[in-house]
Order: C-alpha cells, then sequence, then structure tokens
C-alpha cells in the first residue's frame, strides 16, 4: 500500500507538469480554434531562461521573470505569425505554430549548447517523510504550484472583465465582437497565457535534472492530456494531465512486475495507448463538447 500510494504521489507531480502544457493548449484551440504545436519550444525556452536567470536573480525570482518573458515572447508570436493569418484555413495555422516550435527550438538549443543546463533549484531530488510516505520534495511542488495555479486561473475566467471576454470569444466570436468584446485581445491574451504556464511547466522539468536539448520532448505528453480531458475543456485539461501522470507512474512501477511481456520501459508509451485508447471509444475526450453536424 505504501509503495501505490508514492507511486500516485509521484504520478501528481508529474501529471501537474502535463496539465500546464495541456491547459495551454486548451486556452489557444478556445480562443483560436487553433491546436498551436510551439508549446514544447515555449517550454523548453521557460526553462533555459530559469538556468540563466538563477545565476544573476536566484531561484525565486528567476522563475516568475522567465514566465513573463515566455509570456511576452508568446505575445510577440501571435501578433507576427499568427494574427496576419486569421481567416486562413485552420490547418495552415497549425502548421505555422509548428514552423515557429522548431525556430524557437533552434535558437534556445543555442543557448543550450551540449551540456545539461542546471538551475540551481531548492529541492531537486531531495526527499521528505509525508507519515509513513517518502516522496521527492519536487512532486509535491509540481502539484501545489499547479493546484494554485489552476484555482487562480479558474477565478481569473469567472470573475474579471478580461475572462469574461476570453471565455465569450471563446464561445462564439461574432457575438463578442457584437458586444464590444476585442477578439484579437483575446487571441493575444491566450497566446500569452499558454506561454506562461507553458514556462512554468519547463521549470518543473529541468528541477533535479537539468535542461537538455531533447527536454522538450516532455511536453508532447500533454497531447494524450487533451485528447483525454477534451480539446475545449479547462478542467478536462487538468483531469487529462493527472490522470496520464498516474497511467505512467503506475506502469513505471509495476509493469516489470505483472506485464513484463509488454517489454521495457511501456512506460513511455502509455500516454499515447490511453490516447488511441479515447479516440476510438470517445473522440471528444471524456468532458469535451460532443459536435453535432447536420447533413
Amino acid at each position: 500500500m505504501k509503495g501505490l500510494l508514492e507511486t500516485l504521489v509521484r504520478g501528481l507531480g508529474n501529471g501537474s507538469v502535463y496539465a500546464l502544457l495541456a491547459l495551454g493548449f486548451v486556452i489557444i484551440y478556445k480562443a483560436t480554434r487553433v491546436i498551436s504545436f510551439a508549446q514544447p519550444a515555449l517550454m523548453l525556452a521557460g526553462a533555459v531562461a530559469v538556468s540563466y536567470l538563477v545565476e544573476v536573480t536566484g531561484f525565486w525570482l528567476a522563475v516568475p521573470l522567465a514566465a513573463l518573458m515566455i509570456a511576452l515572447l508568446a505575445l510577440g508570436i501571435e501578433r507576427v505569425c499568427i494574427r496576419p493569418m486569421v481567416g486562413r484555413p485552420v490547418f495552415v495555422v497549425a502548421i505555422i505554430t509548428l514552423g515557429v516550435d522548431v525556430v524557437v527550438r533552434v535558437v534556445v538549443n543555442a543557448f543550450i549548447g551540449r551540456d545539461v543546463r542546471q538551475m540551481g533549484d531548492p529541492w531537486g531530488f531531495d526527499q521528505v517523510s509525508l507519515g509513513p510516505l517518502v516522496v521527492q520534495q519536487r512532486w509535491l511542488a509540481m502539484f501545489g504550484v499547479t493546484a494554485v495555479l489552476v484555482a487562480l486561473l479558474f477565478a481569473f475566467f469567472r470573475y474579471t472583465r478580461y475572462g469574461l471576454a476570453m471565455r465569450a470569444a471563446a464561445y462564439d466570436q461574432e457575438t463578442a465582437l457584437a458586444q464590444g468584446v476585442s477578439v484579437g485581445a483575446v487571441f493575444a491574451m491566450s497566446w500569452a497565457l499558454a506561454g506562461f504556464l507553458a514556462a512554468i511547466a519547463g521549470m518543473f522539468v529541468g528541477t533535479g535534472q537539468g535542461v537538455e536539448q531533447t527536454s522538450w520532448i516532455i511536453a508532447l505528453k500533454a497531447l494524450p492530456a487533451i485528447i483525454l480531458g477534451g480539446l475545449d475543456s479547462l478542467g478536462g485539461a487538468v483531469v487529462g494531465g493527472l490522470t496520464i501522470g498516474i497511467v505512467e507512474s503506475l506502469f513505471q512501477s509495476y509493469q516489470g512486475e505483472y506485464a513484463p511481456w509488454l517489454g521495457q520501459n511501456f512506460a513511455v508509451v502509455s500516454p499515447y495507448v490511453v490516447m488511441l485508447l479515447v479516440l476510438l471509444v470517445r473522440p471528444y475526450g471524456l468532458f469535451g463538447t460532443r459536435e453535432v453536424e447536420r447533413v
């Protein structure tokens, strides 16, 4: 039982990173109806920004500064690369975001170099006791910070003027325009929020193990999370991210004992197996809106 609980805590910690990235995907999709494939690059850029700023400002100041920097970077990407494509087919815009991802990662890789960049984080792989449980501090930090950010994000959408504008534009852009909502500002805000969340996720990815050029691959696990939760559901992104983290953690701990026939490192592909199963059974996700088309 103890081992299972520790496995679940690890899954919630790693799943929190997937949830932050999935929220960025969903926020942009709800606002623009485009899946942004630039999230992995923004996550990597956020991690690298923290690794450089920490040498000057210290860890606790470097994290919010880096998150703001990546939010501004995402804002610039939206204004320069995405805004001129309004009205073009969604597929074309999605391909542009894929190109943006490649360009940003190439630039960021030049700052990483061949070595692993460390952040000097305050917890690393240090462990803490929770009664009979022994877990890594970073897992608790991941889950705790994500819980706070999710609560603030939902409060923003529910109670602030800009949040209500984003909800209105996500529901119906034409009606929102008729009511005086600036859809362009909504697009910009969605990208900025996604960049901010990606930077925080990148910081957590780099804590303990550092940042290297292949760290961006972790962000791809947010795709099964949004498929599981639903492309247009913020709550689904959180549930999907945490679920994927738990599934991956369970396979890491128990697959070798109970299902060795699956081969080694099956945990790496387990999120995508979940994604395929969800697509077969419920393609719009657990909490996504089911689209009905009349023909």
